[in-house]
């Protein structure tokens, strides 16, 4: 692959990870909390939304390691102490996130489902259905600091909440962890490959 399709690819990537950001500041303020507007969150302008390794260097570490990107946005910062119901109004604001990257999905899928033909130009949008459905899937994966973890802290009694975050101080480790020991390869590949193929009537292989 040259240079200018890893770029647009990496501008796809970028785009679906600061829309999924943005889109957990913009639920968190909708629910009283101003405090990722108020940093200058709340915008398309990639430059308040990049973390140096998660949004650059691990992206590019993965590709030529593995074969595949993936990463992260700086996190929106989100303080529960505005919120009007915390244990709910969390729920809402980790999924809010997922849920823009599933929305994207079906967006770009529609392009790919009434398309005949197999151009350059699909083959870039496929990678889009694709990477947002990763970012999706993995990050209702319920471990902290991942959107899952907040949306299963909705269900748990205050008890069973505070045990289980005390696992958060582990959470990186415990994803590093599944990234290299065949939990994307085995597990959520083939999730993000059949949730491709149900939107958009198309294996995913032939886009790879």
């Amino acid at each position: 692959m040259n240079f200018v399709a890893i770029a647009l690819q990496l501008l796809i990537f970028f785009f679906s990870v600061i829309v999924h950001e943005v889109s957990h500041g913009y639920m968190a303020l909708r629910k009283g909390d101003t405090t990722a507007r108020d940093a200058g969150r709340l915008t398309l302008n990639p430059l308040p939304h990049i973390d140096i390794f998660g949004t650059i260097i691990l992206p590019i570490i993965l590709y030529f390691s593995l074969g595949w990107m993936f990463g992260m946005a700086k996190p929106v910062p989100i303080n529960s102490y505005y919120l009007r119901n915390p244990k709910r109004d969390l729920m809402w604001i980790g999924a809010a996130g997922p849920l823009s990257n599933i929305g994207i999905a079906i967006v770009l899928a529609i392009f790919i489902r009434f398309s005949g033909t197999n151009s350059i130009i699909i083959q870039f949008i496929a990678f889009g259905v694709m990477i947002n459905l990763l970012l999706a899937f993995f990050n209702l994966i319920p471990i902290p600091p991942l959107d899952g973890s907040r949306i299963l802290q909705g269900f748990l009694s205050d008890e069973a909440q505070e045990k289980y975050l005390r696992i958060e101080r582990f959470g990186m480790f415990i994803i590093f962890g599944l990234v290299f020991t065949g939990f994307f390869r085995y597990i959520l590949f083939p999730i993000v490959s059949y949730s491709f193929y149900l939107l958009t009537g198309k294996p995913m292989g032939i886009y790879l």
